[in-house]
């Protein structure tokens, strides 16, 4: 067996024994409240390369789930910059829409920093994507082999549109 799932499932009987210790107190909210999960939506982005149509499918899932909203933005290897401004217009609409959110900057192959950000939080329900295309830039050519890393993600992926360009 697989020692993360081992974990999870120590760490369920754990939540599910300290639920019991509260119901016996009569301390239902505090029960109920160990099996209330974080709920979360990653999307990823290649940096620079905002599609608003994939930030809108992501944004409304968010919304219609109840789940906060990790931004991932994953530069090209040794490129040292920042997340330009053209997330902000992103952000401040979370905000407006009171969706919970964090920005995640990290460089490299896309494909790699998704399945090490997912094997890292658990909770994540699902990937969105903008397009297969931009999963393999910056990627060598082993990474690049795409049915061989998605075996390694935790959770489903949600490609949202092709688009168009370079």
């Amino acid at each position: 067996m697989d020692t993360n799932k081992l974990k999870k499932m120590m760490k369920q009987v754990e939540d599910a024994m300290a639920a019991v210790t509260f119901a016996e107190e009569g301390q239902a909210d505090a029960a109920t409240s160990l099996f209330k999960r974080e709920r979360r939506v990653l999307l990823a982005l290649k940096e620079g390369h905002w599609d608003s149509k994939t930030f809108r499918y992501a944004l409304n899932a968010s919304l219609r789930i109840n789940a906060s909203l990790d931004i991932l933005v994953v530069a090209a290897p040794g490129s040292g910059s920042q997340a330009d401004t053209g997330l902000e217009s992103y952000t401040s609409e979370l905000k407006t829409a009171g969706v919970p959110y964090q920005v995640i900057e990290r460089s490299g192959c896309m494909k790699q920093e998704i399945i090490d950000y997912t094997n890292g939080k658990h909770d994540v329900l699902f990937v969105v994507v903008e397009s297969p295309k931009s999963l393999d830039a910056d990627c060598t050519k082993k990474e690049g082999v795409l049915t061989e890393l998605w075996k390694n993600l935790r959770c489903p992926l949600v490609v949202v549109s092709d688009a168009a360009g370079p």
